[in-house]
């Protein structure tokens, strides 16, 4: 993966177009210039992990920074306070959408250029990787007249993705959709997208209480940040307009609670909030080199606990020419929420924290993030270790699962020794 330029025989305008090239050929998310006292580190993203690239020599390090400054529209003569730009080229045939911003350090400025891919989102909610149970719940809830539906999860995880393509299964000619978003990442036909500008006053919140001012069908708000945002929009989705967004929380549950936080009155919540989408994503095992091995008694107890099924063989990744270390390519993994009048009613009453849990994942109801994970290792999409290092077992299972949690999460040497060293995991381990 890393590479050596010619500093000295190629110019600085070729060195950077074959960077951003490069990084978009290998489907690298991010390009990262990470200045250190003697050279300029390059590192590029890749399904979700930073890779090292190549290392810029002190005398072409401030050049480079400054060409990437001038073609995303930058003041090159700034460099105390962090800058946001953005490119639009074509490179050798390549239509590239990209994103930088620059970050004063000790070192001077880092640089992040986010190379932006819209093809999952024009592909339809169909390419999300969905199951089909999921699929079904999510075509439902965009199809309702009013309420808000909510997809959640840390930075990075796609939620912007499965958001446009929403929005793009509703924007028909009947509807009036208006977004409001900071950055707008993707530019859609049909739909009337506004750019927050806190400098000037357009904020979230100011900019939610002109769009109500225009007959909209479908608002859309790009993340739900603040007290104020989450009370207008809650507001909105009872007044008969459908509302998307996003916010950051790890679950369905946590949403609930979230909003709560936010000073969203409970019999409102109750009455406005339609869906939950939750959702990871975790790294793709390499069709071409993933292999079958047997699984250890920890895997095929923690398949028996969740799933209730027996399983003796899972894939692996092993590596080839055509991916990175046995992975090539991210899959999301999801939970979709459908609120119910159970649900609705024990969100206005106070209900406690389990009894809710109770009424939200009721079994054959909800499927968790980590029965989608380990459903998708099954078929062979993703690793064990992948499920384990992307969702956090103890919050997925919840304090009322004492039994499972255990066999599984109690088990914290097991569990250290499995990340490890998952193959090898020692064969006496006390099995349930």
């Amino acid at each position: 993966m890393f590479k050596e330029y010619d500093y000295e025989k190629l110019p600085v305008v070729d060195i950077v177009n074959e960077m951003i090239l490069d990084a978009a050929k290998k489907n690298a998310s991010d390009i990262h210039f990470d200045p250190t006292p003697t050279v300029l580190n390059v590192r590029i993203r890749v399904d979700g992990e930073l890779i090292n690239y190549a290392t810029v020599p002190e005398s072409v390090k401030n050049p480079l920074i400054t060409r990437i400054k001038i073609i995303s529209g930058m003041n090159i003569t700034e460099s105390r306070l962090p800058q946001d730009g953005a490119i639009k080229n074509v490179i050798e045939d390549d239509a590239l959408d990209l994103r930088v911003s620059t970050l004063p350090t000790v070192y001077g400025e880092k640089v992040v250029i986010r190379i932006l891919d819209y093809t999952m989102s024009s592909n339809g909610l169909e390419s999300l990787g969905f199951s089909q149970k999921n699929l079904e719940k999510v075509q439902k809830l965009i199809k309702e007249p009013n309420g808000i539906i909510l997809i959640t999860g840390a930075t990075g995880t796609g939620k912007s993705t499965t958001v446009y393509s929403m929005l793009q299964g509703l924007n028909t000619t009947e509807r009036n959709i208006i977004t409001v978003e900071d950055p707008v990442e993707m530019k859609l036909a049909g739909i009337n997208q506004v750019q927050t500008m806190s400098e000037i006053g357009l904020t979230f919140a100011n900019t939610l209480r002109s769009i109500l001012r225009q007959d909209p069908d479908v608002i859309m708000i790009g993340e739900i940040r603040d007290d104020e945002t989450a009370r207008i929009a809650v507001r909105a989705s009872i007044t008969g307009h459908l509302v998307l967004s996003t916010i950051h929380t790890n679950n369905s549950l946590n949403t609930i609670e979230r909003l709560l936080d936010m000073d969203v009155e409970r019999y409102l919540l109750g009455s406005a909030l339609t869906g939950v989408i939750s959702q990871r994503l975790v790294k793709k095992l390499c069709p071409k080199c993933r292999t079958s091995r047997a699984a250890t008694p920890y895997e095929r107890n923690v398949f028996k606990q969740v799933l209730g099924m027996d399983i003796t063989d899972i894939y692996t990744p092993v590596g080839c020419d055509e991916c990175y270390q046995g992975y090539r390519g991210r899959v999301a993994v999801q939970e979709v929420l459908i609120i119910d009048q159970n649900i609705r009613d024990a969100v206005t009453n106070n209900i406690r924290k389990d009894e809710l849990r109770k009424l939200v994942y009721k079994e054959g109801t909800t499927t968790t993030l980590l029965e989608d994970g380990l459903t998708k290792v099954m078929e062979g999409l993703s690793s064990f270790e992948e499920i384990l290092r992307v969702i956090d077992i103890d919050d997925d299972l919840g304090n009322d699962d004492v039994e499972i949690k255990n066999a599984l999460i109690g088990k914290t040497t097991e569990q250290a020794v499995y990340l490890e060293n998952p193959v090898n995991l020692t064969e006496d381990i006390e099995t349930l």
